[in-house]
């Protein structure tokens, strides 16, 4: 029997703006550290809740991925050629498409909160800001299951229409290719 689950209700505290437009713009990870600059921008109101937060070097976003697409249980990881649980990824497809990301925090001019080195895309919603604590954010000892066996080099979030043969999305086919 399923336990009864009240609404879950979720409001934005704010968005993200970015240069970083479709995912093929933005790095795997955010921790590569490969993203280009952007800024959340709260709504009015929230403003005082980022007191305090100036001195930190690195933030949590927890955002929701606006562009995923789908649901599905198993996703193909980039550098891996099978497909996996989507539970053993962090892939943006989920059943809740809630991502996290660990960004630096630039500065702070009123109700933008200026980041760099994001993986997120522009008009993300975010959920939430947290700051990063290494003490006990950080577990250096921690193990990566399969991703250890995984080619380092092997691609990221490749042109998969190329490796496929067939033309790109619509949307790929209007930008240029970048250099």
């Amino acid at each position: 029997m399923k336990p009864e689950v009240p609404p879950i209700a979720i409001e934005p505290i704010g968005f993200v703006r970015s240069v970083q437009r479709l995912h093929h713009d933005a790095p795997r990870q955010s921790g590569l550290g490969r993203g280009s600059d952007g800024f959340v921008e709260l709504r009015q109101g929230l403003h005082n809740g980022l007191r305090d937060l100036d001195g930190f070097s690195h933030l949590w976003v927890v955002a929701w991925l606006h562009l995923a697409r789908g649901r599905p249980v198993q996703v193909m990881p980039p550098r891996d050629s099978r497909k996996r649980g989507v539970f053993a990824t962090r892939a943006p497809q989920r059943p809740n498409p809630i991502g996290l990301s660990c960004v630096r925090l630039v500065r702070i001019e009123k109700r933008c909160v200026h980041i760099a080195d994001h993986d997120l895309l522009d008009g993300t919603p975010v959920l939430d800001l947290k700051p990063y604590l290494p003490y006990c954010d950080s577990v250096p000892e921690a193990t990566i299951g399969y991703v250890a066996s995984l080619p380092a080099a092997a691609g990221d979030h490749c042109d998969w229409w190329t490796q496929k043969g067939v033309a790109p999305p619509r949307i790929y086919q209007q930008r240029p290719k970048p250099n």
